[in-house]
């Protein structure tokens, strides 16, 4: 059963509530985070992305990064900027975007639940990326971005949330990039021990975003405890910062592909190959999915729909059945000749939040064909979960992201 605990956060004085949250580091290139960090002191990015504060052309992964960030962080805390609850506290985190709304209860996730799979994964990490995370997590002394997890709903801890959101006034609500951002801060001993005890009936945690924060966040745990010697597991080392949805909360989008070129075929044997697994249809104008094993596609200026023939699909494989299996199977592997998408230049991924203009932006200035995706759901992300399986790359995109620097967790 899950543990999920509340912790003293730092966060944003309320004077500061709009100009210290950013974007997390991993959707920002270094330009881009300098760009949006411009005149702003207070900008989170000074901590998740440092090297904007470092000569241009710093390694992003040298020291001075990671005690940069250190030095920002507590820059923060010194300054009153960030502030630090007196009492563990959990946290309700709204946040509204083109009408949708998503609401998760802020806290602290077990390293051992990690350990032992009760919280469950879906995708592989990559060592590189893990250790840069390791690094800042453990020279910040914090977990300075929240893990995106989810789980089935519980109608009892939905009541719970949901009474004290009615009864109480938030202390944050701002927009950020177009997103309303509300915080309610718990701080009622008896509503947290109750959300702590239905919690500990959820059976399993489920990652949506951030496996390799999460990683990291118990490699630090792992190290601390393996330097102490004897631990009791109730130092805050060994949790780590975490937002849970409902999952009948949570939408993915659809994650969208680009291909530089038809692998050597011109565009009359290009729909001849993959018309031997997909029934090919043109279409008049922009075409998304709406229904699984479907796909739109893109080339040189023309829309198709293409669905997958009968006996094209595994249904039995909870991977295999995946649209972005179906498309990489039959498809992008065979076809194109991409048989590793993740380490190959010829592919490139849209976030399905672009919309299909961006496909046609993409094929119109510098790509041969696109690829419009029906989204993978939480339920199939839950099934793989579940199995022990691991998802192909890119099949899930999230929105709204969690921003970062509305909650931070001290490890000490």
């Amino acid at each position: 059963m899950a543990i999920f605990r509340p912790f003293r956060a730092f966060r944003p004085s309320v004077q500061n509530q709009a100009l210290i949250p950013s974007l997390p580091y991993d959707v920002l290139t270094a330009k881009e985070a300098a760009e949006l960090a411009r005149g702003n002191e207070m900008s989170f990015l000074h901590v998740d992305k440092a090297e904007i504060d470092l000569p241009q052309g710093t390694d992003a992964y040298s020291d001075s990064v990671y005690e940069k960030a250190r030095e920002n962080l507590l820059f923060l805390e010194n300054t009153g900027a960030l502030q630090q609850d007196e009492k563990p506290c959990f946290y309700i985190y709204r946040q509204i975007m083109r009408s949708r709304c998503q609401i998760g209860l802020v806290g602290c996730a077990s390293v051992d639940d990690y350990i032992d799979n009760t919280i469950k994964k879906h995708e592989k990490t990559l060592k590189k990326k893990e250790e840069d995370r390791l690094r800042h997590v453990d020279v910040t002394n914090a977990n300075t971005g929240p893990i995106f997890l989810t789980y089935r709903k519980d109608s009892a801890i939905n009541f719970t949330v949901s009474v004290w959101m009615n009864e109480n006034e938030p202390v944050y609500d701002f927009t950020y990039d177009g997103v309303q951002q509300t915080v309610w801060v718990i701080d009622n001993d008896e509503v947290i021990n109750r959300l702590s005890s239905l919690f500990s009936g959820v059976s399993s945690l489920y990652i949506a975003d951030g496996h390799h924060r999460c990683a990291s966040a118990v490699h630090v745990a792992q190290r601390r405890r393996e330097a102490a010697g004897s631990f009791t597991g109730q130092e805050e080392f060994n949790y780590f910062l975490a937002v849970a949805f409902p999952d009948d909360d949570l939408e993915i989008m659809d994650y969208n592909r680009v291909v530089a070129d038809l692998n050597g075929l011109d565009e009359r044997q290009f729909i001849e190959k993959i018309s031997e697994k997909f029934i090919v249809t043109p279409e008049n104008m922009p075409c998304h999915p709406i229904e699984r094993h479907m796909f739109g596609m893109y080339l040189r200026g023309q829309w198709y729909m293409l669905k997958a023939r009968r006996g094209t699909v595994d249904e039995g494989d909870p991977v295999k059945r995946l649209d972005v299996s179906v498309l990489q199977d039959n498809l992008l592997g065979p076809v194109l000749g991409i048989d590793d998408p993740k380490n190959n230049d010829r592919i490139d991924f849209v976030g399905g939040i672009r919309g299909l203009a961006e496909l046609e932006r993409r094929v119109n200035k510098d790509m041969a064909v696109a690829f419009a995706m029906h989204p993978t759901t939480i339920a199939e992300l839950m099934d793989i979960a579940d199995a022990g399986e691991i998802m192909p790359p890119k099949s899930t995109w999230f929105e709204p992201k969690l921003l970062s620097g509305i909650f931070i967790h001290n490890l000490t």
